[in-house]
Formats: C-alpha cells, sequence, structure tokens
C-alpha cells in the first residue's frame, strides 16, 4: 500500500505537459477490435485503466504492445474469444466499451458488468436499447451482458436518458453500427471531445460517420475497416485539473498539448473566480491569485461544465472569498469527497444533488481517504494549499486516471512524494 504525502504551501511554477486523454483512449483501443491490419495509437497515457484494458484485448485475442514514446500497437489475431471476465472488467467501468464493437465485428459478447469509481449508479440500460435496436438479442446474467446477432442493421435510435445523453452507450453504439447494414441515425448523441475523438478514428479506418460534435450522428455500415496511425486528443480533464493545482497555490504555470476549445465551461469559470488564463496555440498560461470569488457551477453534458471537474473545483472554492454553490446534474450522488474537504477545514454540507461552499481562510493538513478517481486530485489539490502536511490513501484511484501526477506536481515546485504505507 501506498500514501501521497504533501506539504502545503508551496506555490507552483514551470511547464507541464498534458498526456492524452484517458476517456478517449479507452473507446479508440476498443474499437481495433473491429479493424483488420495494425493500428497504431498515439499520445495514450500510461495509466492502470489503459493497462488493465490493455490486458483485456490480449483476452480477447488483440495483441497489444507499448512503445517507449506513448504509441501502443494494436492488432486482432484471434477473434474465437468474446469474453471478458469479471476479474478485469470489475476494477474499471471504460472496460464497458468492448461490448460494441464485439457485437459489431465478432457477433456476440460476453461482458461482465462494469465496476470502476464508486459516484452512484450508472446503468447500461441505454447501451442495451441501442444495441438491441440495431438486432442484437441482449440477455443479462449472473453479472455479465451476454450478446448476440446475425448481422447487425442500421437504424435510428434515441439515447436520451435522465441525466442527458450517455458517453459511453452513444461509444458503444457507434462502434456497433459502423459494420452494421445500411444507415444507422443516433438521436441525443453524446457531443463530448472524447466521443468525437473515437467517431474520427473510425472514420480514418474507413467508417463513413458525419454529425460529428453533434447530438445527431449518422453512420452509413461499410463491409471493413483497415488499420490506421492516430494520435488521441490531449486530456481536458487532466488540464483543468492542473489549472486549478497551479491557481489555488497562487502559482503561474504554462501547460503545453492543451485544447482550450475543449473547455470552455471550465476556463469560464476559472476567470469568473479570479485566475488568469490565456493561450497561444496548444499552450495556456495560468496565474493564481491571494483571493478567490465564489462561483455557482451546475455539471452538465457537454459543452457545459464536466462532472469530472467538479470536486477539483469543490477543493478551489472551499477557500474563496463567500459561499458558492455546486450542482450536479449528471451523477447526484458525487459528493463523497465533501466529507473529505471538512476533515481538512472545509465549510460544506449538501443540500439535496447541490453542495454549499462557505468559503474558509485556511485548509489544514490531516490525513484523508480517497473515494474515486476525481475526488483523488481534488485532495491533492487541496493538500497543495494547506497549513501543514496532508496524507492521502487509496492511490489506486488516482493511478487510474492521472500518471505520475506526484512527479508531475513536485517538477514544478510542489513538496509532494509517494510513499509506502
Amino acid at each position: 500500500m501506498e500514501k501521497i504525502v504533501v506539504e502545503g504551501g508551496h506555490p507552483l511554477h514551470g511547464n507541464v505537459r498534458i498526456n492524452g486523454s484517458k476517456n478517449a483512449a479507452l473507446p479508440i483501443m476498443a474499437a481495433c477490435i473491429l479493424v483488420n491490419g495494425k493500428s497504431r495509437i498515439k499520445n495514450v497515457p500510461y495509466l492502470t485503466d489503459v493497462k488493465t484494458l490493455s490486458e483485456i484485448l490480449s483476452d480477447l485475442g488483440v495483441k497489444t504492445k507499448r512503445l517507449k514514446d506513448g504509441t501502443i500497437e494494436l492488432e486482432v489475431q484471434d477473434e474465437s474469444n468474446v469474453t471478458a471476465p469479471y476479474e478485469q472488467v470489475s476494477t474499471m467501468r471504460g472496460s464497458i466499451c468492448v461490448l460494441g464493437p464485439l457485437i459489431g465485428k465478432r457477433g456476440e459478447a460476453k461482458v461482465a458488468e462494469p465496476g470502476g469509481c464508486v459516484i452512484g449508479v450508472r446503468p447500461v440500460d441505454l447501451h442495451i436499447k441501442g444495441l438491441e435496436a440495431l438486432g442484437a438479442r441482449i440477455i443479462t446474467e449472473k453479472g455479465y451482458i451476454i450478446g448476440s446477432a446475425n448481422g447487425l442493421r442500421g437504424t435510428e435510435i434515441y439515447l436520451g436518458g435522465p441525466h442527458g445523453s450517455t458517453v459511453t452507450g452513444t461509444c458503444n453504439v457507434m462502434t456497433a453500427a459502423v459494420l452494421a447494414k445500411g444507415k444507422t441515425v443516433i438521436k441525443c448523441a453524446a457531443c463530448e471531445p472524447e466521443v468525437q475523438d473515437l467517431a474520427n478514428f473510425l472514420n480514418k479506418a474507413g467508417a463513413k460517420i458525419s454529425g460529428i460534435g453533434t447530438s445527431e450522428l449518422v453512420i452509413e455500415g461499410v463491409k471493413e475497416l483497415h488499420g490506421v496511425e492516430y494520435e488521441i486528443i490531449p486530456d481536458r480533464i487532466e488540464a483543468g485539473t492542473f489549472m486549478i493545482a497551479g491557481a489555488i497555490t497562487g502559482g503561474e504555470i504554462t501547460l503545453e498539448n492543451v485544447r482550450l476549445d475543449h473547455m470552455t465551461a471550465v476556463v469560464e469559470k476559472l476567470v469568473e473566480s479570479g485566475v488568469s488564463v490565456s493561450n497561444v496555440g496548444e499552450k495556456c498560461f495560468v496565474k493564481g491569485n491571494d483571493e478567490f470569488r465564489p462561483l455557482t457551477i451546475t455539471t452538465l453534458p457537454y459543452p457545459g461544465m464536466p462532472t469530472d471537474m467538479q470536486a477539483q473545483f469543490a477543493a478551489l472554492l472551499s477557500i474563496a472569498n463567500g459561499t458558492s454553490i455546486i450542482t450536479e446534474k449528471i451523477f447526484p450522488n458525487r459528493f463523497i469527497h465533501i466529507a473529505e474537504l471538512n476533515r481538512m477545514g472545509a465549510d460544506i454540507h449538501i443540500e439535496g444533488t447541490s453542495a454549499i461552499v462557505k468559503g474558509v481562510r485556511k485548509l489544514s493538513g490531516a490525513q484523508v481517504m480517497a473515494s474515486d478517481l476525481r475526488a483523488s486530485a481534488c485532495l491533492v489539490i487541496a493538500g497543495l494549499v494547506a497549513e501543514g502536511t496532508t496524507e492521502i490513501h487509496r492511490l489506486y484511484h488516482l493511478d487510474r486516471g492521472y500518471e505520475k501526477l506526484e512527479e508531475r506536481l513536485s517538477a514544478l515546485g510542489a513538496k509532494i512524494s509517494r510513499v509506502e504505507v
């Protein structure tokens, strides 16, 4: 077991390069199940989730090889296995993205219902609804989603749910539809940059997808896909995390490999709070200050505020000059980190699906426990500005989504280290 130890009070300065997007890399890697020949996926972050999916794909007959420059080579060599077992799938929700490619290419799939972070119920009913509309037969049995198809056929599918469109559901239906006969129209499709990245990858491999970036995707089925070289987009959540880390310490940092056009809501709220954000090309300059203004934030589907940035903003607003309100519209129960922030001296209480954040003068270092991936980042950020020392436990959450976070923060001047418990 390991923990991260942070000594607060050290402003961040310097340059940091943002890695490729985890949430784009996973469905693109899974989509290689559909491809004939070798694909080279560049800018793939080295994360626990990526490693786990590589193991799942290997079991499914996809040879994966990671090169030193962050490129992963993938090539299907055996299509006989269609089972993604519980032992692997239970550790990461993103592994559900193999379901659509398996049914679309091999006509069968047996995928364990996914695990991942404890941030509330995230059903896969819309995935199943979409695949069944294409002609798949799906049952759930003993914790597995079991699907079969005798050739999928294009149709019109509505993927809206109670909290908006489904990102991984859109990915699964899109990957299943690219080899289906005829035209598929996905209405209320997710518009997130990661969904766009998957669609662009598929098109480069020979698919015919239009409407990318809108809520209506049109997919003309093709007979086959071919191997390609493709570079993953930068991770907008990692970028936002570093922005808040630099700002909260009163530091001044430069982020390289950033797409601010994917981060409009995040940048708008940072500026509103008093953070200076500017950019030249794919470089972003962030400067914090000594006092932050309170905010009203509501998480929404893209291009709204990402739910994956909610916890990091909670850390920033915990020391803002006034009362902020954070409303969670995507995962209403995603506030487990609030109790740990309060252990550090924050003054936050929950009212329904909102967190009421009364800014305090300072946070104090404490021993805290990470409950999920983004909560881990939130606690690291809080530790950077807290008086004294903060110890963060359960690092396996952090390692699912951030590559060597403590080393990269240390290079910016943070007093932070990973130690054995």
